[in-house]
């Protein structure tokens, strides 16, 4: 699994002896380690830095004040993506109870045109809209996969299933999205040919 000169058995060598010696710098090394890879796969599925923000610290302190009774079966990334998914999916799912989907707020990509940037928004816009029809755990799977670089080996180990639920949620996803993006790419086309 690991190379004896990997970075990341490296660090779950370094948190493993710092979960039952020193609480200060085992949450330090989580915080600097993932943080910000958390946060960015929660903000994915959630689409609200400010919530992301919240539900990966709560995860992180739920760690550090459960690290005496903390047993990590697979790896400490594993256990962290997967309680942060966990906690985006468990927020997702109160949050359409509470309130209809949001529309969410897209970063400005810096199109050089007027019509570059509006078919870039539109572009923009389509794949968030696709990516919030999908189901939320074959969401979780699309987004770790082509945003986080995961494997589907270690995207099943994060999400506690089976590698084979894994390839089906991934397969399930990209026939959903294909769908869902049918008339954009269809537009594209145009719009690069017509040119």
């Amino acid at each position: 699994m690991f190379t004896a000169s990997d970075p990341a058995a490296d660090l779950e060598l370094r948190l493993a002896s710092l979960q039952g010696t020193d609480a200060e710098a085992f949450m330090e090394v989580l915080f600097r380690a993932y943080y910000r890879p958390l946060g960015n796969v929660v903000f994915r599925v959630v689409q609200d830095r400010d919530v992301a923000e919240d539900l990966v610290q709560d995860v992180l302190l739920n760690v550090w004040k459960n690290r005496e009774n903390l047993r990590i079966t697979t790896t400490y990334q594993a256990y962290l993506y997967r309680a942060a998914m966990n906690a985006a999916l468990r927020h997702t799912a109160r949050s359409k109870r509470q309130v209809t989907w949001d529309d969410a707020s897209l970063p400005d990509a810096g199109r050089n045109t007027t019509e570059e940037q509006v078919h870039g928004q539109e572009a923009e816009a389509a794949v968030a809209a696709a990516l919030a029809t999908l189901p939320p755990q074959c969401r979780a799977v699309f987004l770790l996969s082509r945003q986080e670089g995961l494997s589907y080996q270690q995207i099943a180990d994060a999400l506690e299933v089976a590698p084979k639920t894994v390839e089906n949620q991934m397969g399930k996803a990209l026939r959903l999205m294909r769908k869902g993006l049918q008339g954009l790419l269809h537009s594209l086309l145009l719009f690069v040919f017509l040119r």
